[in-house]
């Protein structure tokens, strides 16, 4: 899992006007909490808390001027609406061998079996419970030759040593439908009266 250092300030000033103005000189008001503590204000520059986020459970060390460096993963993302530009962070503290409950995305790989039948994900992300800087990046799962009815439960995902579900083991992950036939058009049954 890849750790990204990224620089930040502390905030003194807050409400929508101090947001706002946070957010013209690029950078996106945050909140740092966790381990009992008082919440910490800061403003991390949107070009690297952007880049960051492409990474799912990304590990972040914030350092923070006039103040420590602070190990973090995001919890909560706020995007403006239309443009998708960051608005605000909440980021919780964590420690080195700490465990923290994370969903973590599945992706498939393989083809069904022939039939035309269709994959349904009943969960995107797995939620799991792992340290903090052991975040796995996601889980990939072979749906190869499944047929109509079959189903992968989270019991059937292969996780790393020291991650367990945070789930019940018996919920389905992906399940593959069989295809429905099209209910015949009114032409094509008229069609067929006459013949």
């Amino acid at each position: 899992m890849a750790e990204y250092k990224i620089p930040a300030e502390l905030r003194t000033d807050f409400g929508k006007g101090a947001a706002r103005r946070t957010r013209r000189d690029g950078k996106v008001p945050g909140v740092i909490y966790g381990h009992g503590g008082e919440p910490v204000h800061v403003a991390i520059p949107s070009y690297d808390l952007m880049m960051a986020l492409k990474h799912s459970n990304v590990l972040i060390r914030l350092d923070v001027a006039g103040g420590k460096s602070e190990l973090v993963i995001p919890k909560a993302v706020q995007r403006e609406a239309i443009r998708g530009f960051l608005v605000h962070i909440d980021l919780l503290a964590v420690r080195q061998g700490e465990k923290v409950t994370v969903d973590v995305p599945v992706h498939t790989e393989g083809d069904l079996a022939p039939g035309g039948n269709l994959l349904e994900h009943m969960l995107d992300a797995l939620p799991v419970e792992t340290e903090a800087t052991h975040i796995p990046e996601s889980f990939t799962v072979s749906v190869e030759g499944l047929e109509a009815g079959a189903s992968i439960q989270a019991k059937d995902i292969e996780l790393p040593a020291g991650t367990v579900l945070a789930v019940d083991e018996d919920t389905v992950v992906v399940q593959v439908v069989a295809a429905q036939a099209e209910a015949p058009s009114e032409e094509e049954e008229a069609e067929g009266a006459e013949a």
